[in-house]
């Protein structure tokens, strides 16, 4: 055959269309789109929920896929192709400057989130998430459905979980100031209840707890630990008022380990979330100090019953007395 220009692009129309066909029409044909174990459809909110996800970027800064190496929120379960069956766009994102949500679903509560998208600076002090209040109320509430959704049925036994546990804290809440804190510290096992913190509160332990409450705490607790931060008018139940937990220790002398357990696990069905992930053991004793020492005025730190000190440790003795009395409401 003589080859001439029209033969020529003939043979290169034909390669491009082999080629296009090999690359995009051969799989569209043959793979199939199997919805995982803990698939299910978006609800119509949630939809809407997706496209301002979309729309606004969220993926330039948030993943949606946990890798076997992954080690954070989330981390329980590997990511499948099968749990984004349906949806579309699928932009899973691949940069990680805030965390992986394909697991977000009912790690928060509802009104935590609404804070949150509202001003992320609200729940997380230190967080260079920019704040969405640009946003309808319905379309905050939207967006909040669809990271409540994320996780598929997981999300949904976590946000049922959630819910459920907000019904009684906001029964016990509603009995008073102190039937609350009593109801709080009878969700945290027995063990805990009369352990003491086994760290000493040293001026340098004290600097670190402060550091941790700034980054972690202040806008919901506040700066004097009153529970009226910035994030509160969003929250039901509110935040908790640390000063009143003077008149609440166990024996009118434990409260140690009541921090550090409320802390690590923190309080499902309120707004407080955990930070077993976020903080080593030390940083939670740390914190408890802190919380103790400067808004109940008391620690337990280094009282009986208490093991051998690290070796680190100097002879520090504890300068905090107790209430000489159960001190009344």
């Amino acid at each position: 055959m003589k080859m001439t220009p029209a033969v020529l692009i003939v043979g290169a129309l034909m390669v491009f269309w082999a080629s296009t066909f090999i690359i995009v029409g051969l799989p569209s044909m043959t793979m199939k789109d199997y919805p995982s174990d803990i698939w299910r459809p978006l609800s119509p909110l949630e939809r809407e929920g997706h496209r301002l996800y979309v729309r606004n970027g969220c993926s330039y800064c948030h993943s949606q896929f946990i890798r076997v190496s992954d080690w954070d929120i989330g981390a329980e379960r590997i990511a499948r192709a099968g749990d984004y069956a349906g949806i579309e766009p699928a932009i899973l994102g691949s940069e990680r400057t805030g965390p992986d949500l394909s697991q977000e679903g009912g790690e928060h509560s509802d009104d935590w989130n609404i804070a949150h998208f509202t001003n992320p600076r609200y729940t997380t002090p230190v967080s260079v998430m920019p704040a969405w209040d640009f946003l309808t109320v319905r379309e905050i509430q939207a967006l909040a459905a669809y990271v409540q959704a994320l996780g598929g049925k997981d999300a949904d036994l976590r946000h049922k979980r959630q819910r459920d546990w907000k019904r009684q804290a906001q029964v016990a809440y509603a009995g008073g100031v102190d039937r609350n804190i009593e109801w709080l510290h009878a969700q945290v096992p027995e063990v805990w209840r009369r352990m003491p913190n086994p760290y000493p509160a040293t001026q340098a332990a004290l600097q670190r707890g402060k550091r941790i409450y700034q980054q972690l705490c202040i806008n919901c607790h506040s700066p004097i630990g009153d529970g009226n931060g910035p994030a509160q008018p969003f929250l039901g139940p509110p935040p908790l008022n640390f000063t009143i937990l003077r008149r609440h220790l166990v024996e009118n002398r434990y409260i140690g380990g009541i921090f550090y357990y409320q802390i690590m696990n923190g309080i499902t069905g309120t707004a407080m979330p955990y930070f077993k992930k976020h903080l080593e053991s030390e940083k939670i004793w740390d914190l408890a100090n802190y919380l103790a020492v400067s808004f109940l005025g008391y620690t337990d730190a280094n009282t009986e019953p208490r093991g051998i000190d690290a070796s680190y440790e100097g002879n520090w003795q504890n300068p905090y007395p107790p209430p000489a009395v159960q001190e009344s409401p």
